[in-house]
């Protein structure tokens, strides 16, 4: 606000501040700096002095504005009226003595004096009626041209920014699409976005315990298998076969106990390596999820009670108001002389009830960005989460893909043996090394002569 130009609505003396500045209502002042809490250090005539920023108006908002003298202009103004000129090249015509203000061009680009008529020309009417002190707040009059209020939350008009740049372009972050409040599947009343985005979230968490419940029921079958294998490898049957065919049997059942022991070193993995970190994870994602939802919940209660105390100091001056109005009409049919010690007492509370909502104001917009600070830094932090979640789920799949195809290695490493043991059964080798061992002569029989 520093920089610009501003017009005074009332005459103000300067006595309520130790180096007030005195002007005269349609003056122009000079913007130094300006304060939250309402006074402003302006410069008229290369005076500089405090003033209440109630009792001003601001001329051009994006640039300061430089007067023109009055003698460089082709025809003399009339009467009260002074010329400005923004950077941008717009001359603005101010009257001093009815508060009115003029400006815009003619089609030819010549400056349209005062009187004139044009349809390139745009008049903004400023009542002329004499105003009370701090009966229009700036912030109030800003906040009804250029914003709307929803459950307590300040939102620019469309018209006004019609395009908000996002805060992460192309990528369409969580940070840029949870502002506003939407109403609740049963219409029973409004969710706020970031309810939205935590809900999203405790399905997540849903959905990893499932997974994790899913493991575990791989686990129980892997570990039923393994049993099975063991108990089915002791089993004695046909324990009796010999030769080359015995101990491939032999080899066969042996590679059922391995096959085993691989199946439950595979279920052992499974819940060190899927299980477990999925439930852990989980866990603590739903902690995170409680402390973020108290925390913004905890900022919204702030934020609506801070509006609450705007509403409230905003309807204690416009009660001041009437009663500065009422008293100055007292004062105009002079009842009597406490009347005018009425209306100096009734000027002071509506000026000290102009500087309460701004005050008030302040707090407002203060608890509001510090709202608008959390919610972009929560929401990203639930997107770096949920990346995170996504990613971990991936990996721990992927382990247990990888687990799984180590089984598979193996359990082909035990068929192995049992392959080669089949490859090397040979009957005709049987027959020759069980006849060696249990021949009983070799001597053929003869028939008998006679």
């Amino acid at each position: 606000m520093s920089g610009s130009y501003c017009k005074s609505l009332y005459s103000f003396s300067g006595d309520q501040h130790q180096q007030g500045l005195s002007f005269e209502a349609g003056e122009i002042i000079k913007v130094v700096q300006s304060l939250p809490g309402g006074w402003w250090e302006g410069e008229k005539d290369g005076t500089r002095g405090w003033f209440p920023s109630s009792y001003v108006q601001v001329l051009e908002r994006t640039a300061s504005l430089s007067h023109l003298p009055e003698e460089d202009l082709r025809d003399p103004l009339p009467p009260h009226w002074r010329c400005y000129m923004s950077p941008q090249g717009r001359r603005y015509y101010v009257n001093t003595a009815s508060n009115g203000n003029l400006n815009g061009f003619h089609s030819g680009g010549s400056p349209l004096h005062p009187g004139e008529h044009s349809h390139n020309t745009l008049v903004r009417k400023i009542s002329t009626e004499p105003q009370s002190p701090g009966s229009t707040s700036p912030t109030r009059r800003q906040s009804k041209e250029t914003t709307v209020t929803i459950n307590c939350v300040t939102f620019p008009l469309p018209m006004s920014m019609p395009e908000q740049p996002t805060l992460k372009p192309d990528e369409w972050s969580y940070c840029d699409y949870f502002w506003t409040d939407k109403r609740d599947p049963q219409g029973n009343g409004c969710v706020t976005g970031f309810e939205v985005l935590l809900q999203k979230q405790l399905k997540g968490k849903q959905m990893q315990k499932e997974m994790a419940e899913f493991i575990r029921e791989r686990i129980k079958i892997e570990e039923e298998y393994a049993k099975n294998l063991s108990k089915l490898s002791q089993i004695p049957l046909a324990s009796q076969e010999e030769g080359t065919l015995g101990e491939a049997w032999t080899q066969l059942k042996k590679s059922l106990a391995d096959e085993a022991e691989v199946h439950l070193k595979f279920s052992s993995k499974l819940q060190s390596e899927v299980e477990k970190p999925l439930l852990s994870f989980r866990d603590n994602f739903k902690k995170d999820m409680k402390r973020f939802d108290h925390h913004i919940a905890d900022l919204r209660k702030q934020l609506v009670a801070r509006y609450a105390t705007v509403e409230k100091a905003r309807k204690a001056l416009a009660d001041r108001q009437r009663d500065l109005e009422l008293k100055s009409q007292q004062l105009e049919i002079k009842l009597s002389q406490k009347s005018e010690e009425d209306i100096k007492k009734a000027r002071r509370k509506s000026t000290q009830a102009g500087d309460e909502l701004m005050r008030c104001v302040d707090l407002y917009n203060q608890s509001q960005s510090k709202w608008f600070e959390e919610m972009v830094t929560t929401s990203l932090e639930l997107e770096r989460l949920e990346v995170e979640r996504v990613e971990m789920i991936r990996q721990h799949l992927c382990q247990y893909t990888t687990l799984r195809h180590e089984t598979d290695m193996f359990n082909q490493s035990t068929m192995e043996p049992v392959d080669q043991h089949l490859q090397s059964v040979d009957p005709a080798k049987d027959r020759e090394l069980w006849v060696q061992e249990h021949k009983t002569g070799d001597i053929r029989p003869v028939d008998i002569e006679i």
